[in-house]
């Protein structure tokens, strides 16, 4: 029985007989006899209905298609005209000749690097992503590039894309800006035994990150404990008034203590010093205590300072009055002035010396 077959434009048909591919048939219009026809559209993928590399034994097929292999731990990046199709996983994969023309960039995921030929914008593609691993080193930072837990490289602020493969690929990250650290409530005993409480500041920068990151552990942690042993060393060099006295100096003794050792674990000291120093609530009253009295007694001082300064300058008014009558006279009448400005009312009675009666009321009288 023949059954007519229409092949059409950009069409093939394969034709099977006892399960086995007997013969392709482009473009055109055939009787078949009893015979399994499948047809394929050649514009789409070659999607065999039975196993490929048994098709592919037939030389016509063969020739008309092309067959792209992907090796496990590989990928292949399908592109048409330039642009990106999509990404073939390991396994083989046929299409057909002379409708579309692709080329396919094969990717060995054991080669962590990502070549220059594919963009990030096809990297960005939903189909990579689970390919592709993606790191952002931000400006104030520096990245450690890890392959298979060994160190690498360092990288410089940018974005950083790697195929997963096989390989483990790591990246750690440090921050290189300016950086504060508060030591808050330190209880430190000064030369004299006297308990303190210290609240202390430093501030510091990373330098060198592979010191840093690599050979320390935990660098900040470290350098907490190194600015703790410093100020514990300052503190114990003084007793509590030269503490006191000589707060200022802790920047520079405890930064030329620690610059070294910091500069071991890849750290700069920029600055520090002492922020406020606690003393206990007894020793603080005692202090309170002292400096009263030391008030009081610089208030005496200038106190005795100007009584003495008044005498001697009445005693010296005096001498002279006693010299000079016309002065004695003056200042006579200046007490004169003065008590009046404080009476309101004069009586006099009788008559007499007006003037001398007068002299009587205010006290102003010279002694014959």
């Amino acid at each position: 029985m023949f059954t007519n077959l229409k092949v059409n434009t950009y069409e093939m048909a394969l034709v099977y007989k006892d399960g086995a591919l007997e013969r392709v048939l482009p473009k055109g219009e055939y009787w078949i006899w009893k015979r399994k026809v499948e047809l394929c559209n050649m514009a789409t993928p070659f999607l065999p209905s039975m196993d490929l590399d048994l098709l592919l034994m037939h030389e016509d097929l063969a020739a008309k298609l092309d067959v792209i292999e992907v090796k496990d731990n590989e990928i292949a990046i399908q592109m048409k005209n330039g642009n990106f199709q999509r990404v073939l996983t390991p396994g083989r994969y046929a299409y057909w000749k002379s409708v579309i023309s692709y080329t396919y960039k094969t990717i060995n995921l054991s080669d962590v690097e990502i070549s220059e030929f594919i963009s990030r914008k096809v990297l960005q593609r939903i189909e990579l992503r689970g390919f592709v691993q993606t790191n952002v080193v931000e400006s104030y930072e520096k990245g450690m590039l890890y392959i298979d837990g060994k160190y690498e490289k360092t990288l410089d602020s940018g974005i950083y894309n790697y195929w997963k493969g096989d390989k483990t690929v790591t990246m750690i990250k440090a921050d290189l800006r300016k950086q504060q650290m508060e030591i808050s409530g330190q209880e430190l005993l000064t030369k004299d035994k006297a308990a303190v409480r210290v609240n202390f500041y430093s501030s510091y920068q990373v330098s060198d990150i592979v010191k840093a990151m690599v050979d320390t552990k935990d660098h900040s942690k470290q350098f907490y404990i190194l600015m703790q042993l410093g100020l514990r060393e300052y503190v114990g060099k003084y007793t509590l008034d030269e503490l006191l006295a000589n707060k200022d100096s802790a920047s520079q003794y405890v930064t030329t203590y620690a610059k070294a050792k910091a500069h071991d674990m890849g750290v700069e000291v920029l600055s520090c010093g002492i922020r406020d120093v606690i003393l206990p609530g007894d020793v603080r009253e005692i202090m309170n205590q002292v400096l009263v009295a030391e008030k009081r007694a610089q208030a005496n001082v200038i106190m005795r300072r100007e009584e003495t300064a008044s005498t001697r300058s009445l005693l010296n008014t005096a001498k002279l009055m006693e010299d000079n009558d016309m002065l004695y006279k003056l200042k006579e009448m200046e007490y004169v002035e003065k008590i009046a400005e404080n009476i309101q009312t004069i009586s006099l009675s009788g008559g007499g010396d007006l003037v001398g009666q007068l002299k009587n009321i205010f006290g102003t009288a010279k002694a014959k």
